[in-house]
């Protein structure tokens, strides 16, 4: 059984988790916002117990991840872009995710109801190679999921929330075998998890892992070699006594730091609703979900006579336990991040019954669809630089008006590396490959982390001008200075989200306060879509408009500045 090798494994992790973490700001609107209540906390401005930003607290009760954000910042080297030490602590979380799955993976396949049927006369796989192989097929399978791209690229509380429940996963995945590694993830892994916004989550998986163990007592995890562990019932109650102790843990830290809110929203009976969780189930989740169902329809005998594994019960409760989450909280694109391990983990355990047929269909359009991106991607590209294609460079002009565009060697050469990469990728592919059972989704996980690597090198300067909040404070700081204010000292605003507070505050180093009828600042910043209560809240006859600002590319930052008219 042919594992990946490990340079070109680590190297599909490198390509995939650095870029997006290196080079940018803070992004609109959650990425900026997390990074501010970080940056308050680390300048004494917030309570750490109760994170506030001009007085309003976060969208997510979480704690620990503005914990850690404020932390590295306050023993980041003067040298050093806070914003950017803080992306280099997240991007240590998304690659313990990616260490979790794959560890899950392999634990969960050397259980002996995944192992393959012995042959008569022997040659099958070894229980290790298989589950290796596999554990490489899980981790691809992951990294393959269109919807992890962005979200885990992000220091948000939902990053936090993904790698705590990785680790969770991983933790009761590898009971039967280990002893050490599993405690300490789980008993550091719930309770962050509930620290991380997530309470409710981290008592359900915690419940379910519990009931799991519990009914594995009578299974048997004999391995052969240096993994030999002897299980036996007492061992499996054992666990579920510690896994009921973490999840008390972490609903008792939920309930002493008032992390505990309820944020039920059932979906609306609705056409409308329905039809847009059904596209984010099938886009945000692709490729794993068919791969997902062709599991359950291969272990459909199992799972209809009760007699199926840990493998499977793992991985089923945590999927169900994070679209039930998804189905009932407003955010369901950062609920449904967190089934993504435990889906990845299913799609892995149907490589092995893939159909030549089957792999073939997965290959072609995986082929098409990524090669076509990086196309499109490298079109648009020379086009903002040279100007041809047209169309292509007046669609950029339009959507994006003001951009200039910028050259980086450096740019080109990561991105022109990454194409080659892909282009043999897909000649490897093409070849003969039978023992080696993650071929399948080789070309997924690369295509993703080949798409990714180019946005993030050629379309980097666009999507800062787009995605950044650093054009909006430019364009109010040039607007001040032209006013020969160089020196706003404290801004009032109105309106504003907390994104835009949060990047007014550290990109344009202003004082803000809350507008009031009695305030004395020389500037007012208001956001468009409030102006019409404006007259009701703040007395106009004291202010001068002086810019009306409309960016097309994001239609809720359109903003005005006024001036105090001097008495």
């Amino acid at each position: 059984m042919r594992r990946l090798p490990r340079l070109a494994l680590w190297l599909f992790c490198a390509a995939y988790v650095l870029p997006g973490f290196i080079g940018r700001s803070p992004w609109k609107t959650a990425d900026m916002t997390s990074f501010g209540y970080m940056a308050e906390m680390a300048a004494g401005m917030a309570n750490w117990l109760q994170p506030r930003l001009l007085s309003l607290p976060p969208d997510i009760d979480a704690l620990l991840p503005y914990w850690l954000g404020a932390v590295v910042m306050k023993i980041t080297p003067a040298g050093m872009a806070p914003d950017f030490a803080v992306r280099f602590a997240f991007s240590l979380l998304l690659a313990l995710t990616l260490v979790a799955t794959w560890y899950a993976v392999y634990f969960l396949a050397r259980s002996p109801r995944a192992q393959p049927v012995a042959f008569a006369f022997g040659g099958e796989a070894q229980p290790a190679d298989y589950a290796r192989a596999m554990a490489d097929g899980g981790l691809l399978a992951l990294m393959a999921c269109l919807g992890m791209a962005q979200l885990s690229h992000e220091t948000t509380p939902a990053l936090a929330q993904l790698c705590f429940t990785a680790v969770s996963f991983y933790a009761l995945a590898a009971m039967p075998y280990r002893s050490r590694g599993p405690a300490i993830g789980l008993a550091l892994g719930l309770p962050a998890l509930a620290l991380s916004g997530a309470p409710s989550m981290a008592v359900l998986l915690g419940l379910g892992g519990a009931l799991v163990c519990f009914l594995d007592r009578h299974e048997e995890h004999g391995l052969t070699g240096p993994e030999t562990v002897l299980h036996t019932p007492a061992r499996s109650l054992a666990w579920a006594g510690f896994v009921l102790a973490c999840t008390l843990l972490a609903a008792g830290l939920a309930e002493y730091l008032d992390l505990w809110r309820w944020r039920i929203e059932l979906p609306h009976a609705t056409w409308h609703d329905w039809r847009g969780l059904t596209r984010l189930l099938l886009w945000f989740t692709w490729p794993v979900w068919p791969l997902a169902l062709l599991t359950l329809w291969r272990w459909r005998r199992q799972l209809t006579s009760g007699n199926f594994g840990r493998h499977l019960a793992l991985a089923l409760w945590f999927v169900a336990v994070a679209l039930g989450t998804t189905l009932t909280t407003g955010s369901a694109d950062r609920s449904l991040l967190l089934a993504l391990p435990a889906l990845a983990t299913l799609a892995a355990f149907a490589l092995p019954t893939l159909s030549r047929t089957v792999a073939a269909l997965i290959d072609w359009f995986t082929l098409l669809f990524f090669t076509a991106c990086a196309i499109g991607i490298w079109v648009i590209w020379i086009a903002t630089q040279t100007g041809i294609p047209r169309q292509p460079a007046a669609n950029v002009t339009r959507l994006a008006p003001g951009f200039e565009p910028s050259f980086s060697w450096l740019a080109l050469m990561l991105a022109a590396v990454a194409t080659l990469v892909w282009a043999w990728l897909v000649k490897w592919r093409a070849g003969r490959h039978r023992a080696a059972i993650w071929k399948s989704l080789v070309l997924p996980a690369g295509g993703v982390a080949l798409c990714w690597l180019l946005m993030m090198t050629l379309w980097l300067p666009l999507l800062e001008w787009g995605r950044s909040y650093v054009p909006l404070v430019r364009s109010v700081q040039n607007a001040m200075e032209a006013d020969h204010d160089r020196q706003p000292g404290c801004v009032e605003i109105y309106g504003l989200n907390r994104g835009q507070i949060a990047a007014f505050r550290y990109h344009g180093q202003m004082r803000l306060q809350w507008a009031q009828q009695k305030a004395s600042c020389p500037w007012l910043i208001v956001d468009t879509e409030d102006q019409h209560t404006l007259p009701r809240d703040v007395d106009l006859s004291a202010w001068s408009l002086r810019l009306s600002l409309r960016r097309r590319t994001e239609t809720n930052d359109d903003i005005l500045l006024y001036k105090r008219v001097q008495p």
